[in-house]
């Protein structure tokens, strides 16, 4: 059984390998293919370009910290709830 084209005639498959391309997770020879196909198939040119910056963004923020106040508020919390609800 063959899988059906997503949009532009492109696979599910092919879209995943987009994902494996981004991961460094290729053969040299896949990551020229992926490339020449990014090139030439605008969907999934705009498929590569917004992982980019879903993942820019993702990596950004993991490296933001929480405000001191927040981090106290919440750990106040957690105290609170644990006062309340001691484990056995």
């Amino acid at each position: 059984m063959t899988e059906k084209p997503c949009h532009n005639g492109c696979t599910e498959k092919r879209i995943r390998r987009i994902y494996e391309y981004l991961d460094g997770a290729l053969t040299t020879e896949d990551l020229e293919e992926i490339h020449a196909h990014l090139t030439d198939c605008p969907e999934c040119s705009r498929e590569y370009d917004l992982e980019c910056v879903i993942r820019s963004v993702m990596k950004r923020s993991c490296c933001e910290t929480a405000p001191t106040q927040l981090k106290r508020s919440i750990l106040a919390r957690i105290d609170a709830q644990c006062n309340e609800h001691p484990v056995a």
